[in-house]
This record gives structure tokens, C-alpha cells and sequence, in this order.
């Protein structure tokens, strides 16, 4: 029987070879097929931490934001050609490239029923320490060109958690304000992080 991580690396090729024809783009996805995308979490403690998370994560938040494009569309609060299905799947599919060879397993000792035990844990082990959304179209534009927009928006996705907004930048406000597909894949990510993937604490 497939597994859960099996049928999401089919969505996810699908999806993307559907959408994404811009040129590079096959050879970002042969990147991305000798990397762990497919198998990496999402995050090492919080949403979509297990196997496949990062590819799963990256469904869920394509899947959020073409639903909240498609509502501001109808709503006419933006233009019909003002976001393409391509810049869609571009944002949702790869805004966390930066996740790519960023875990690593490892042991640690957890006390269960008053004995020792060597547990398995996401660790962080970044080879390429360039920050996060950042990172992202860092990689990206190393195969395919961005357009402005979708730079700015994977550029910006974390929002408010991103480090260089915890550190005073108020760029991501000009950003937003702009380009509203980066504001789209903010609220994308939150969505599906919180309400696809959340977590019991």
C-alpha cells in the first residue's frame, strides 16, 4: 500500500509540473528529486514535524492560497490577471526551500517509565546558513527566474516571525502593502500551519 509520503510526492509533481513551465523549472524540480524535500519535516518541534512534512506543508499552503486568491478575484478586491495560477504554485509549492538538507535525525536520551531511553529527535543542521524566506528565492532563482511579486512574497512569507521583523525592519510592510500576493502567502502559511497541521501542546 502507498504511503501518506508517497501520494504527496505525486500530488506535489503533478501539481507542479501542471502549473510551474517557466524555464529552469525542470531542472529545480531534478534539484529538488536529489534532495530530501520528500522526506523532510516541516519543522523539528512544531507543525508537519515527521516524515514528508516539508512536502505536505507545502500542498496544504499551494491549496490556501489558491483559495484565498481565487475569493479576492471573485470579491474584485483584486484584478483577475493580477496574481496567474504559475505564481500560485510557484508561492505555495516552494516557499520553504530553504527546509531542503535542514534536518537531520538525531538520539537523545528521554526518561519513559523510570528507565532511559535513546529516542530519535529533529536536529537543525543548516550547510547553508543564508536566513529563511530569503534562502528560499535564493535557490529558487538559481534555476528559474522569480517575478517580483513572488520574490517579495516567499521573501516575506514568515511575517512577523521572521527575524529581520523581530530586529526592527519594516520593510515587509511596503512589501505587503505592494504586492499583495506576499500579504496571500503569509496568511496561507498561518492557515495551514495552525489550522491543516495543528498540533496538540
Amino acid at each position: 500500500m502507498e504511503s501518506q509520503t508517497e501520494q504527496n510526492k505525486k500530488i506535489f509533481l503533478e501539481l507542479f509540473n501542471e502549473k510551474i513551465r517557466r524555464e529552469g523549472a525542470s531542472d529545480l524540480l531534478k534539484y529538488l528529486c536529489g534532495t530530501d524535500f520528500f522526506t523532510a519535516p516541516a519543522s523539528s518541534r512544531f507543525h508537519s514535524n515527521f516524515e514528508g512534512g516539508l512536502c505536505a506543508h507545502s500542498i496544504n499552503v499551494y491549496r490556501r492560497l489558491k483559495a484565498l486568491v481565487d475569493m479576492h478575484k471573485q470579491a474584485g478586491d483584486i484584478a483577475e490577471d493580477a496574481v496567474s495560477e504559475e505564481s500560485v504554485a510557484i508561492c505555495g509549492l516552494l516557499h520553504d526551500l530553504c527546509k531542503v538538507d535542514f534536518y537531520t535525525v538525531q538520539m537523545r536520551n528521554v526518561k519513559k517509565n523510570g528507565e532511559w531511553q535513546s529516542v530519535p529527535f529533529y536536529g537543525i543542521s543548516d550547510s547553508l546558513p543564508y536566513g529563511h524566506g530569503e534562502k528560499s528565492v535564493y535557490i529558487i532563482n538559481g534555476y528559474m527566474r522569480l517575478t517580483r511579486a513572488e520574490a517579495m512574497a516567499i521573501n516575506w512569507h514568515m511575517g512577523g516571525f521572521d527575524n529581520r521583523v523581530k530586529a526592527g525592519d519594516y520593510s515587509i510592510s511596503e512589501a505587503y502593502y505592494r504586492y499583495p500576493l506576499a500579504m496571500f502567502l503569509h496568511i496561507a502559511d498561518m492557515t495551514a500551519t495552525y489550522l491543516d497541521e495543528h498540533v496538540e501542546k
